[in-house]
């Protein structure tokens, strides 16, 4: 039987701490957030119990840190908090299966580097989607120990959280449940306490459920939506050979972990889910990224596997250290936006950095710079053009006017970095969560538009307009969103107005009984 040890609190603080002090001191101030964080935080100001992309315990935490004002460093708190507890508990797992503190160094260190760089620099579901699918496999493992029913019950706790934080909790339930039925540990099954600590993992979500019947179910919507654009060139082998890159620094310790895993019948489990997760997600036309949060426990099992290997060679355990941090140390401009926009493209030019797949985007082309990070540049600089312009408006054409933005990001930085609170009231979109938002008597006369391109002919109510204007665009030729317009639309006639509140009805019909 394996004994716990202490933690060492010391070696683990300063590990929580580095991993909370990295999007603070390694992002260059240049790069703003990103895309998709305008549109969790603009969530957290429009309280609910479901949205039409994500479940709403992100967000949530999104509307606390607006008390304090529209603040980026107050957004990347949480990534960098969560971040640093998830190293935490996967140093709290090596302590369960007998980890002193070297392999607390090393499985903390594990939860540092590699793919969890560039994950805990963002306000993402996938934050809290890790840390939840961490403390999971945690209390799993003290459940083994110890045969507490208690930590089944947190283990269930945990995973109605998973769900509230990302709807791919269902894979790691899914995998626990195989793990369980195909290991010594399938009597569980059996027990009274294994049904009442489902229960109430079932009874903590069933407000989320609810919210999903009521609005027609949109998380089936946005799989679907997610299939036929980004997860479309996702295919079963390169979800494979991504998984030996997402943490190519500890390469050595998680691979030695699911060995130990296999080859212990007790911990047998912890490989089965591990496998589960990967298969369920690779057929499942799941991003590599998705299974990163079953990695914490295999760090940790194979940093106490390291470990004990060189109990009698002290001076191996300070190779294997350097070994990962020498790897870390070339990945860190790759994997976080260290430099200047412009300097970090000319860097990846000259490394090579497109031969490893970083530049390659949804359109599996080959840019300057990764998605994400293109993904960061150009919104202060759109909003900065929208609100001079729509301040420049006589008084009579602002109060008709309603500013229309073609996807959540501009919606969503419009509203984050808009000066003046009657500007932010104008910005609207139908993309994403914020159709719901849209009022159900909405009126204008003129339109501020932003997206890609001018309208289309196919594009019905913009044919309604007496006159259109190009005002500006976005110049910043390293962003995502280089060439993206603000156009002005003046004096709509009825029949467009028309046509535009019904097709925004329409549209919100979709997700409302």
């Amino acid at each position: 039987m394996i004994q716990p040890t202490a933690p060492n609190k010391i070696v683990i603080g300063l590990l929580a701490l580095v991993k909370f002090l990295i999007p603070f001191i390694l992002i260059h101030p240049a790069f703003e957030l990103q895309r998709d964080e305008y549109l969790y935080y603009e969530q957290g100001q429009h309280f609910a119990i479901g949205y039409l992309e994500n479940p709403p315990l992100l967000s949530w935490l999104g509307s606390i840190s607006s008390w304090f004002g529209n603040k980026e460093g107050l957004v990347k708190f949480w990534p960098a908090f969560i971040g640093a507890l998830t190293v935490v508990v996967t140093c709290l797992i090596a302590t369960r299966l007998g980890g002193k503190t070297f392999a607390q160094f090393l499985a903390g260190f594990g939860a540092i580097t590699g793919a969890f760089l560039r994950i805990h620099i963002l306000y993402q579901p996938n934050i809290l989607d890790i840390f939840f699918w961490t403390c999971s496999l945690y209390f799993l493992v003290k459940f083994i120990q110890a045969n507490n029913n208690r930590d089944l019950l947190f283990m269930a706790v945990c995973l109605a959280l998973a769900w509230w934080s990302k709807y791919s909790a269902l894979f790691i339930i899914a995998a626990i449940v195989i793990g369980l039925l195909l290991t010594k540990h399938r009597k569980i099954f059996l027990q009274t306490n294994t049904y009442k600590a489902a229960g109430i993992a079932l009874l903590l979500i069933l407000p989320n459920i609810w919210w999903q019947s009521a609005h027609k179910w949109p998380l089936l919507h946005h799989m679907q939506e997610l299939r036929e654009t980004q997860l479309v060139h996702v295919n079963p082998m390169d979800f494979i050979k991504e998984q030996f890159l997402l943490l190519f620094p500890v390469l050595i310790i998680w691979i030695a972990g699911l060995v130990w895993a296999f080859r212990n019948n007790n911990y047998r489990i912890i490989g089965w889910i591990y496998l589960s997760v990967i298969l369920l997600l690779a057929f499942g036309s799941g991003k590599g990224y998705y299974s990163l949060g079953v990695y914490p426990v295999l760090l940790a099992a194979g940093a106490v596997v390291w470990e004990k290997l060189f109990s009698g060679r002290i001076w191996m355990r300070f190779v294997i250290a350097a070994l990962v941090i020498g790897l870390t140390l070339p990945f860190i401009p790759i994997v976080l936006p260290t430099m200047r926009p412009e300097k970090l493209a000319a860097f990846y030019k000259e490394k090579g950095v497109d031969k490893i797949g970083q530049l390659k985007w949804e359109d599996q082309r080959d840019h300057d710079l990764p998605q994400d990070f293109a993904d960061m540049l150009g919104w202060k600089e759109i909003t900065e053009k929208t609100e001079r312009f729509f301040n420049a408006l006589p008084d009579s054409a602002k109060i008709s006017s309603a500013i229309y933005c073609r996807h959540y990001g501009f919606a969503g930085s419009l509203k984050f970095y808009g000066k003046d609170k009657f500007f932010r009231s104008k910005v609207f979109s139908d993309n994403g969560s914020f159709l719901l938002w849209i009022p159900d008597d909405i009126n204008f006369k003129h339109l501020v538009f932003l997206g890609r391109r001018m309208p289309g002919s196919d594009d019905e109510v913009f044919q309604h307009f007496e006159k259109v204007t190009i005002v500006d665009s976005i110049t910043n030729k390293l962003s995502r969103q280089f060439g993206d317009k603000i156009i002005f639309f003046e004096n709509i006639d009825p029949a467009g107005l028309k046509l535009a509140q019904d097709g925004l009805h329409e549209m919100k019909s979709e997700f409302n009984r």
